[in-house]
C-alpha cells in the first residue's frame, strides 16, 4: 500500500501523487495531513523550507473543497509572486483529477482586471501576495467574507517583508469560523502575535526543533579581509567544480555587481532581484533550472519561491540583517533528504554573528580556510581526469580518428595524458601563480588581545578624523571624499561612522602610510584635517598621531567611546555600503588573466545601468572662533590634479 493512502487521501489525489512520482510523505506531510483531514481545526506548523509544506496543506485542502460550488472557499497567502505562482502550479497538479476545481494566482506585476475576471469565472482557491490581495479587496474585486480556509505560507517571511498590516487587514475581512493554517520556518514574535489574534486553540506541529536548521545542511564559514570577499567567492567556486548554487547578497545593487563580475570572469552566473522585469526573472529562472547557470546571485526577497532540485551550495556573500533569514537561505539546499552546504563569507568584525546564528539554528559552524591556488589546481586537475574517464564516447568521432592520430603520432601515452590535462591545468596555475594566498586569515573565536599589535598589510586599521556632520558630511559623502582624496578603490574604505565633530573609518593596513601622509594637514575649504589611528573600535580609545605618539584617552558625548554603527558587529542594518553619484554603476575591472570557463549567461538578462560621476558640493569655508587664518595646506582640488590616476 502506498504510504499516502495510509494518511486518508482520496483516490483522485492518490492518482495525482502517482503521476508526480511521490512515494513517501515527508515528516511535515505525515504529521499535518491526518490532522487536517480528520479535524476542523486551526494549525500552526513549523518546518524548514524545502520540507514539502505545500503538499502538507495542499492535499487536505483539495480534499475538503466542494468543487461543485464555484464560490471562493480558500485563500492562500504567500510572500512573493514567484512563490505564489509555484504554489498555484502545485495545487493545479495535485487537483488535476478533481473536476471543476479552479485555482487563480493573484500577484503584482500582472493585470489586476484579468485576475479579477478569472476569479469571477469561478475560483474556489485563490493564491495571493498580501499587497495585491489587499488592493483587490479595497477595489471590491474579490469577496473573501465567506471562505472556509485561510492558509499563511512562509508566514515569518511575509512579516519580515513588512506585510503585517496587510495580513491583519485581510484576515479581518474573513469569517471567524474559518480554519486558519499557518506554515512557517521560524516563529518570531510577530508570527506568534498573528496566531494568538486570529487562531482558536490551534493544533501545533514542529518538524525538528523550533527555529532550528535542517539536519541535511552542513554549515561552514570562511573569515577573510573585507577587500577579499569577492576573490574568496571565486576561489570557493573553483574549489567546487560542480557547484550549483544560490549566492545571497543584501541589496539589489550588490547582487547586480557581483553577478556581472562573475560573468566577466567567465562563470556561468546571473542576477535575480526586484529590478528585473517579470520576463527577465522568468528567463533567469528557466536557465537556472536548466543548469545553464551555476551561480544564481539573488536578494532574499527575489529568492523566495526558488524551488529547484539538487542545489549543492548556498553562499552567504553577505549575512542578512535578521538572523532568522539565514534559515530561509540555507533551506534552499539539502532538500528531499539530500545533503547540502551553507557557506558564509565574513570578516573578523562579523564573527559574533556566527554565534548568534548557531544559537538560533542549534547547529555548529565549521571554520575553514580559503583554499590556496595550488589546492584549487589539484582539485581542478582531478575533476578533469574524472570527467575524461566518465565521458561517453560518441562513435561519430571515429571518422576523425585517422587525422587525429596523425597529429598526435609519436607521443607516448604518458606524454599524451600530460598534454591533455595541461590544457585545463595550465590556465589555473598561470592565474593563481599571480595571486596571493587568502588562507592565512582566521576568525579565531577568542577574546581580542589587549596588547598593541603591529599594523600589517591586510589587517584592518581604524582611524579617527576631525571632520563630521557639521562639515556637511554623511557617511556616504565622507566615504566618497576619502576614496577620491586617497585614490583608493570602492572597497578599500569601509566601516565609515560619522559623528557631529569627528568620524571614524577603516582601511587595510597596507594603506596606512598613504592615509597618514595625505590626510594630515590636508586643507578642506580652509579647514585643516587631522587623522589619527584608533587602537580599539569601542570603549576608551588610545589614538596615535602620524608620528606614532600616543594620544591617550579621549571621550565625547557624540559617541566617541561607542560602537561603530556601520561596523557589522551587531545583527542589524548596516549603514555602510555603496557610493554616491556612481552608486548604480557595477564595478568594472580588467581580468584578462582569469581562466575562462565555458558558457556564461548573457548579461541582457539584467538591466543596464549608466555610471555616474563624482560630484562635490561647494561649501563656504568654516572659521573657528578667534582664528581668522588657517595654516597653509593642500586643497582638495589641487590634490586631485597632482595625483596620478590609476590606469
Amino acid at each position: 500500500m502506498n504510504k499516502f493512502e495510509q494518511l486518508g487521501l482520496n483516490e483522485s489525489l492518490l492518482l495525482a501523487i502517482k503521476d508526480l512520482g511521490f512515494e513517501n510523505p515527508s515528516e511535515v506531510q505525515e504529521k499535518a495531513i491526518p490532522v487536517l483531514l480528520e479535524q476542523n481545526t486551526d494549525l500552526v506548523a513549523l518546518a524548514q523550507t524545502g520540507t514539502g509544506k505545500t503538499a502538507a496543506f495542499g492535499f487536505p485542502l483539495i480534499q475538503k473543497i466542494d468543487a461543485e460550488d464555484r464560490s471562493t472557499q480558500a485563500l492562500i497567502l504567500s510572500p512573493t509572486r514567484e512563490l505564489c505562482l509555484q504554489i498555484t502550479n502545485e495545487i493545479k497538479q495535485y487537483s488535476k483529477y478533481v473536476k471543476g476545481l479552479h485555482t487563480v494566482a493573484v500577484y503584482g506585476g500582472a493585470s489586476i482586471t484579468e485576475q479579477a475576471r478569472e476569479i469571477k469565472r469561478g475560483a474556489q482557491v485563490i493564491v495571493a501576495t498580501p499587497g495585491r490581495m489587499q488592493d483587490m479587496i479595497n477595489r471590491g474585486l474579490v469577496n473573501i467574507k465567506n471562505i472556509n480556509f485561510c492558509i499563511l505560507d512562509e508566514a515569518d517571511e511575509m512579516l519580515n517583508m513588512g506585510f503585517y498590516d496587510d495580513i491583519v487587514s485581510i484576515l479581518s475581512d474573513t469569517p471567524d469560523e474559518k480554519n486558519t493554517w499557518l506554515f512557517s520556518a521560524t516563529m518570531p514574535a510577530e508570527v506568534a502575535r498573528i496566531a494568538k489574534k486570529f487562531m482558536h486553540d490551534p493544533a501545533e506541529i514542529t518538524v525538528g526543533h523550533k527555529n532550528s536548521g535542517s539536519a541535511t545542511v552542513s554549515h561552514e564559514f570562511y573569515c577573510v579581509n573585507a577587500r577579499d570577499r569577492y576573490e574568496a567567492l571565486k576561489r570557493l567556486a573553483d574549489a567546487n567544480p560542480d557547484i550549483f548554487s544560490v549566492v545571497f547578497c543584501r541589496t539589489k545593487r550588490d547582487t547586480q555587481a557581483v553577478a556581472e563580475k562573475l560573468i566577466e570572469d567567465g562563470y556561468n552566473a546571473a542576477a535575480l532581484h526586484g529590478d528585473l522585469s517579470q520576463a527577465q526573472r522568468d528567463g533567469v529562472m528557466k536557465s537556472f533550472r536548466g543548469r545553464q547557470i551555476q551561480m544564481l546571485v539573488a536578494t532574499d526577497v527575489a529568492a523566495r519561491g526558488i524551488d529547484v532540485d539538487n542545489i549543492t551550495h548556498v553562499v552567504n556573500y553577505q549575512l542578512p540583517d535578521e538572523i532568522e533569514t539565514y534559515n530561509h537561505r540555507s533551506g534552499r539546499t539539502g532538500r528531499a533528504g539530500k545533503l547540502g552546504t551553507s557557506i558564509v563569507i565574513i570578516t573578523k568584525s562579523e564573527l559574533r554573528k556566527i554565534s548568534s546564528i548557531e544559537r538560533i539554528i542549534q547547529q555548529k559552524f565549521v571554520e575553514k580556510t580559503i583554499p590556496s591556488g595550488i589546492e584549487i589546481c589539484e582539485i581542478q586537475l582531478l575533476h578533469l581526469a574524472n570527467k575524461i574517464k566518465d565521458t561517453e564516447v560518441d562513435h561519430e568521432i571515429d571518422n576523425y580518428l585517422p587525422a587525429i592520430n596523425e597529429v598526435l603520432d609519436g607521443l607516448s601515452k604518458e606524454e599524451l595524458i600530460k598534454k591533455m590535462v595541461s590544457v585545463e591545468f595550465n590556465r589555473f596555475i598561470a592565474y593563481y601563480k599571480k595571486k596571493r594566498d587568502l588562507s592565512g586569515e582566521k576568525g579565531e573565536r577568542s577574546e581580542r588581545s589587549s596588547e598593541p599589535r603591529e599594523i600589517r598589510a591586510g589587517d584592518p586599521v581604524r582611524y579617527f578624523v576631525n571632520i563630521g556632520s557639521r562639515d556637511d558630511f554623511d557617511w556616504m559623502q565622507l566615504k566618497d571624499f576619502l576614496k577620491e582624496t586617497l585614490d583608493l578603490g570602492r572597497d578599500d574604505v569601509f566601516k565609515v561612522d560619522v559623528k557631529e565633530g569627528f568620524s571614524f573609518f577603516n582601511t587595510d593596513g597596507e594603506h596606512t602610510d598613504k592615509v597618514m601622509s595625505v590626510l594630515n594637514g590636508f586643507d578642506l575649504n580652509g579647514r585643516r584635517i587631522n587623522v589619527e589611528i584608533s587602537k580599539n573600535d569601542g570603549g576608551s580609545r588610545e589614538r596615535r598621531d602620524h608620528n606614532g605618539r600616543s594620544g591617550g584617552e579621549r571621550r565625547s558625548s557624540g559617541g566617541f567611546g561607542g560602537r561603530s554603527s556601520g561596523g557589522g558587529g551587531s545583527f542589524g542594518p548596516r549603514k555602510e555600503g555603496g557610493f554616491r553619484s556612481d552608486r548604480n554603476a557595477a564595478p568594472r575591472t580588467e581580468r584578462s588573466d582569469r581562466p575562462r570557463r565555458e558558457g556564461g549567461y548573457s548579461r541582457d538578462a539584467a538591466p543596464k545601468r549608466e555610471p555616474g560621476s563624482f560630484q562635490r558640493e561647494e561649501r563656504a569655508p568654516r572659521r573657528s572662533e578667534g582664528n581668522t587664518e588657517r595654516p597653509a595646506g593642500r586643497s582638495f582640488e589641487a590634490a586631485k590634479s597632482r595625483r596620478p590616476r590609476k590606469q
